[in-house]
């Protein structure tokens, strides 16, 4: 027998009042990334075919900062409880279908524990994930019959002190033939003390039509846990970075204080790379083999070659670093930066939409800016590159081998030669030849009898 396709229904009607936000609970960040966006990522992770998002709230905002082509946006217009959302949602779900039940605010639990429920519900079957919790809190409590046989789940709100006493809860998520679930909500009332419509009533009317109901657990309890609130988030956010972490660590990725890492993105190493304290790695970041980052570091989206360097303090972003190159500390490359096979970039310097060859060194409190710089090119110390004329951007390009005095200033279009050498404390505007002195300064005046102005007395 094939496997039925999976759809996905995701609760996320909730206004999320205590997080004390006008942003909707779901698209506040968990490592950089929505809360939603987690729970998508891994239900397309286990192959859904399409994933119905049930809205209640922020509408607008979730579809601008949420998208994708298999997304199916439904909204609850009245809270009328997690049966009648996903009831709303299976009018779109075909009901050839197994569908699965996720919630937009609980964004750890992992693919291996989701295809775990999926197995256990198989063709026919009704999957649940529960969980052993030391303080189950408001959770329902799953209660079990003399054979400890799954029998119901009674909503903390309606139980007993001794069904209460259980520490055994249902964490929400579900998975069971589509068919069977538009029956069983169907037959379901909100007769109950919050006065709403409970998944949770459809497992008696499973159990009455003689469908099993196979439970399994996750593979920790945290990946059950949701976000109500700053406190909660800051929890999960904590607990996700470890995870990240000892992953990356068993890889082979040293990190100098795990506490201390972040991971907001996708992070691919080498061999024998090592990370300090409080740095920050966003969007794709790749690392080839030996690379060193010192503390307090930003990485988004760079690519880093074998045996590079990277000092304390520096801030990278959309930027590639080649081979045996060394950055930093205190240096900053901007998008479109490309430094070279053993390039040094140092203090202080500023490198955007430009190219730094081969050797090259720019090392200290220097900009440049939609610049080639060949290789074996020395810039000291307050070079900039005059890019910008106020209304257009223009291009500097510096030839192997020159010499670039500090304290200069390149007023872009300009080209320097091969070999060519630039004065300290020159302002060029025209091109500098192949093996050439190039420079411009004012004549030097000293001003006899010159007085440096003094305060007055108010």
């Amino acid at each position: 027998m094939s496997t039925p396709p999976l759809e996905v229904i995701i609760l996320a009607a909730g206004k999320g009042t205590r997080m004390r936000s006008a942003l909707p609970k779901v698209l506040h960040e968990l490592a950089g990334k929505p809360l939603l966006q987690h729970v998508l990522d891994t239900s397309r992770q286990l192959g859904a075919e399409r994933l119905h998002v049930v809205y209640g709230f922020g509408g607008d905002q979730l579809r601008n900062a949420i998208t994708g082509d298999d997304l199916n946006w439904i909204l609850q217009a009245e809270q009328k409880g997690t049966g009648h959302a996903v009831q709303l949602a299976l009018e779109c779900v075909d009901e050839a279908s197994t569908a699965m039940v996720l919630y937009g605010d609980v964004p750890l639990v992992s693919p291996h524990s989701l295809q775990a429920m999926l197995d256990a519900a198989g063709h026919d079957a009704v999957g649940l994930m529960t969980a052993m919790l030391d303080d189950p809190a408001a959770y329902g409590r799953i209660i079990r019959d003399e054979n400890n046989r799954f029998k119901e789940i009674v909503e903390f709100s309606d139980a007993t002190d001794v069904q209460r006493a259980v520490q055994e809860i249902n964490t929400g998520f579900l998975a069971a033939p589509a068919k069977r679930l538009k029956k069983w909500l169907s037959g379901i009332n909100s007769d109950n003390a919050q006065g709403e419509f409970y998944l949770t009533d459809i497992f008696a009317l499973a159990v009455a039509d003689g469908v099993g109901v196979e439970t399994c657990q996750p593979v920790t309890s945290d990946e059950t846990l949701g976000v109500n609130n700053r406190l909660d988030l800051s929890v999960l956010e904590r607990i996700y970075q470890q995870q990240s972490a000892d992953r990356l660590m068993m890889q082979g990725l040293t990190l100098r204080d795990p506490s201390r890492f972040d991971l907001r993105g996708d992070l691919v190493h080498g061999q024998d790379c090592s990370i300090d304290i409080n740095t920050v790695i966003s969007g794709e970041v790749v690392l080839g083999d030996r690379v060193s980052i010192g503390p307090n570091c930003i990485l988004n989206n760079v690519k880093v070659g074998n045996d590079v360097e990277i000092k304390a303090n520096c801030v990278f972003e959309n930027a590639t670093i080649g081979v045996g190159a060394i950055i930093g500390p205190y240096a900053r490359l901007r998008p479109a930066a490309d430094i070279g096979p053993a390039a040094h970039i140092g203090n202080f310097v500023e490198v955007k939409k430009s190219t730094v060859g081969e050797g090259s060194k720019v090392n200290h409190l220097s900009y440049v800016g939609d610049t080639e710089i060949g290789s074996g090119v020395n810039v000291g110390a307050g070079v900039i590159t005059c890019n910008y004329d106020g209304a257009n951007k223009h291009r500097t390009v510096i030839g192997d081998d020159a010499f670039i005095g500090s304290g200069t200033q390149l007023v872009a279009p300009v080209s320097v030669g091969k070999g060519a050498t630039i004065g300290a404390g020159s302002t060029i505007t025209s091109d500098a030849p192949d093996n050439t002195l190039t420079l411009s300064r004012a004549t030097q005046v000293s001003i006899e009898g010159w007085q440096r102005p003094e305060k007055t007395e108010k």
